[in-house]
């Protein structure tokens, strides 16, 4: 079974301990970690995504290890959800100059952007720094008939209509990706899919332990804790290796040939000055340097993938042009 490897950049996770908006820590003038004119006032990040989402989830455990390490006061984050994030990207895009606001974001809606026809584009944005990637997970509840991915792969391909694959994206999000990808790995056309889309990975989850799907592709973060007490199975992650902590071994390594992970960042809207862009990148970098987002990204599973600068808005390019030339291919746009 081959298909060729699109994706070397991470979506979701449930377990994670944050606070609700807001996170209601503040910092004290002159503690240790804060920025050299002090901890960062006023700051919002725009979540295009539901409560409980992983964007959702990523920028509350931001906020947290920020507030944490003492260089923001009270971070309010707050969701805008809608059409895949392009309903909050729009937003964003909208508060040009604003110098207050960031928003997190991902691979997600660089599909989302296309599948929707979004007039605001990533292009439009600042970007300021790429945080995480995550390997996805093939889910099956535990008491599934299919107890390997052959298994699974082998009634799909007979009957893929009888097979429905649930996902927390829309159409061109990494959940919505992963099972076109992965049949098209293993030789089952993409457009005979059965996918589902969740709003969440709570409405996900839901749905795999209820068996309103045969199966699912979803963040690890989202799966591990379920799968640790046996409530579901992970048949296998598509990240190149296999994922401390998790008893699942790798498509590759069952030799379906693909690697796919999901990625989440940060970045600001049009027309933000320069002294504030890089006050924004010098914050993200003492975060991720910071013993408070260490311990997240350990705590998370997450694989630490931070750029900033223009390394990331090369990297925002290229995603760009690969995700439109998989859904192309696909056939999921013109």
């Amino acid at each position: 079974m081959r298909a060729r490897t699109w994706f070397s950049s991470i979506t979701a996770v449930l377990a994670l301990a944050v606070t609700a908006a807001g996170c209601g820590v503040s910092a004290d003038e002159g503690s240790s970690g804060e920025t050299a004119s002090g901890p960062v006032e006023g700051l919002r990040i725009l979540v295009p995504n539901s409560p409980g989402s992983g964007y959702d989830i990523t920028a509350r455990a931001a906020a947290k290890a920020m507030q944490d390490a003492k260089l923001t006061d009270t971070v309010e984050v707050f969701n805008t959800a809608g059409a895949g994030g392009t309903v909050g990207l729009q937003r964003l895009v909208n508060e040009k100059g604003k110098e207050d606001i960031l928003m997190q974001m991902g691979l997600g809606v660089v599909g989302a952007v296309y599948t929707n026809k979004s007039k605001a584009t990533l292009q439009d944005t600042v970007p300021i720094a790429k945080l995480i990637e995550e390997a996805e997970a093939i889910v099956v509840p535990k008491d599934s008939p299919y107890t390997s991915l052959d298994q699974l792969v082998a009634a799909w391909k007979a009957n893929p209509g009888k097979v429905p694959v649930g996902g927390a994206s829309n159409s061109g999000g990494p959940d919505h990706l992963t099972p076109m990808l992965l049949a098209k790995a293993v030789g089952l056309q993409p457009k005979d899919v059965n996918y589902v889309p969740y709003d969440g990975g709570g409405e996900l989850l839901t749905a795999v332990l209820g068996k309103k799907v045969s199966f699912a592709a979803t963040g690890i973060g989202e799966v591990a804790e379920q799968a640790k007490s046996g409530d579901v199975k992970i048949l296998a992650v598509t990240s190149a290796e296999p994922v401390a902590g998790v008893d699942a071994p790798t498509l590759k390594s069952l030799n379906v040939d693909l690697v796919f992970t999901n990625w989440r960042g940060i970045v600001a809207p049009p027309e933000l000055s320069a002294e504030k862009q890089k006050q924004f990148t010098d914050l993200l970098t003492k975060m991720h340097e910071s013993e408070q987002w260490k311990k997240t990204l350990a705590d998370q599973g997450w694989t630490d993938a931070f750029q900033t600068g223009d390394e990331f808005k090369t990297f925002l390019t290229t995603e760009n042009d690969r995700v439109a030339g998989v859904l192309r291919e696909l056939g999921l746009v013109a």
